[in-house]
């Protein structure tokens, strides 16, 4: 991917990086060659970012021409309130508390530069900030009274920059853009990243089918990576992301997502499929109001709670609306249970899910991406339990349900059929959708954003024309957006 360094005197500037040209914003305002030219990288060096300057526009432009740019409008917007940056930056708080324990001053300010610092002990900490803070020079200020917290965090003007730091930010940005795949001589087209947690214990995908999709991408003709948290400022390195660990809104995937988003690329999931499927409210709304069949449903509250059981009858299911893998959905038998459960539920959510207990042996799951049925499977029910899974069992080898997997023509319509309309609410991604069958009609759950897809399992019909197939529906995503 060709790339453009953007600064307002770039005679002035001697990197040591290959397929890389530095240009005026003058020029890359107004070339035709640039306008015109398709799968950029932009780098904004540029003195300002403030609203209407030409360091905005760049940044405005590159994303109206679809050019990867760093930092991103929405990074531009982001900096301007820094109430928001701090309130994100509580999720590294240990870090941050760790960085400074040994510092004898009650205030810190220190540069840096796509990540790194003039300080090895603040590399780390500030590879989290340049993480939350897509911007190639910002300075960070932290204050401490109690403890210590993140007081500012502005972008740094390439002219406020010490003469003294230049050679920290050129290794910096050469490090940065240097990657060693960009010079592979068997390059593919295309780059794809694939997210996973090495240390989840529950992966949505198992190692084998992970080697699997890895296997499929490399003969779609993607350079393939897997990253892992960590690596949220490489995503403009890519023009797909692949997400294959559990999804949630207040999580990295999410912010990964976003991000991903908002440099172009094509995501899977897709951040609006995460914010629809995760949160079990607003699938209540969204089937309801589309006259999808569900079990008889009420979205609870403490002010409505204790009229709950006019409404439907012992024993029915509670449910975390952020529940994930069966967790935070219980079985309700009595008043005394609801109490009880409820109020350590309320502590997490102002809103719980009550729905109709509706036993059968076993539950559907179709999978369906890009509007199409990918697998369908039937999980049954744990041993000597009402779920698929039983997190409180003594064995391992008897917390999981059997799984069989059917062939698509096999199927019954109807739950195909189901399975579809609920999943053209939500978009054109990767889904799951779990039903119950009573009576042969088919009653919507839930929907996944994130299904399992385990090496053996979900894959026992299509075998290898599973992982191609996505694969496929990633490479048409991205010609349809060149």
């Amino acid at each position: 991917m060709p790339k453009l360094i953007v600064v307002e005197k770039p005679e002035a500037w001697k990197f040591n990086l290959e397929d890389v040209e530095l240009i005026t914003p003058e020029m890359y305002i107004s070339m035709e060659a640039y306008q015109s030219f398709k799968n950029l990288k932009v780098i904004n060096l540029c003195k300002s970012y403030q609203y209407q300057s030409e360091g905005y526009y760049v940044s405005l432009l590159a994303e109206a021409r679809s050019h990867k740019v760093l930092p991103g409008v929405s990074t531009i917007q982001d900096l301007r309130f820094p109430s928001i940056l701090r309130d994100d930056s509580l999720d590294f708080d240990e870090l941050i508390q760790s960085t400074f324990k040994n510092e004898p001053y009650d205030r810190i300010e220190f540069n840096i530069y796509f990540g790194n610092t003039l300080s090895e002990n603040l590399n780390k900490l500030g590879l989290q900030l340049f993480q939350l803070v897509q911007a190639p020079s910002i300075r960070a200020s932290f204050s401490k009274k109690h403890k210590w917290v993140l007081h500012s965090i502005k972008p740094l003007s390439i002219n406020e920059v010490p003469e003294s730091d230049k050679p920290v930010l050129i290794n910096a940005l050469e490090k940065y853009l240097h990657r060693k795949r960009d010079y592979k001589p068997d390059r593919k087209k295309y780059d794809l990243a694939i997210l996973v947690n090495p240390d989840d214990a529950n992966p949505p995908s198992d190692d084998k089918a992970l080697k699997r999709f890895y296997k499929a991408a490399l003969e779609a003709g993607f350079n393939t990576e897997f990253i892992t948290k960590n690596d949220f400022d490489q995503l403009i390195q890519y023009d797909a992301l692949f997400i294959r660990e559990t999804t949630n809104v207040n999580h990295h995937t999410f912010r990964f997502a976003k991000k991903a988003a908002s440099l172009g690329l094509v995501v899977i999931d897709d951040p609006q499929s995460i914010l629809k499927c995760t949160n079990k409210v607003y699938l209540h709304e969204l089937l309801s109001a589309n006259k999808i069949l569900t079990p008889k449903s009420f979205v609870v509250s403490e002010d409505n709670c204790e009229h709950l059981s006019d409404k439907i009858a012992f024993p029915f299911i509670l449910k975390q609306p952020d529940g994930a893998f069966s967790k935070g959905v219980f079985k309700i038998e009595s008043i005394e249970q609801f109490k009880q459960v409820r109020e350590s539920m309320f502590e997490k959510s102002d809103l719980l899910i009550a729905q109709e207990f509706l036993p059968t042996p076993f539950d559907w799951r179709v999978g369906i991406i890009d509007g199409q049925v990918l697998f369908v499977c039937k999980y049954f029910m744990a041993s000597k339990h009402w779920q698929i899974i039983n997190w409180n069992a003594q064995k391992e080898t008897t917390r999981d349900g059997d799984v069989a997997c059917i062939a698509i023509d096999q199927a019954p319509s109807g739950l195909l059929k189901t399975a579809l309309k609920a999943t053209s609410l939500i978009g054109k991604g990767l889904y799951g959708v779990d039903m119950k069958e009573v009576n042969e009609k088919f009653y919507v759950i839930e929907i996944n954003d994130n299904p399992n897809i385990d090496s053996g399992i979900e894959d026992k019909i299509l075998k290898d024309k599973l992982y191609d197939t996505i694969m496929e529906v990633f490479l048409n995503k991205i010609k349809s957006e060149k």
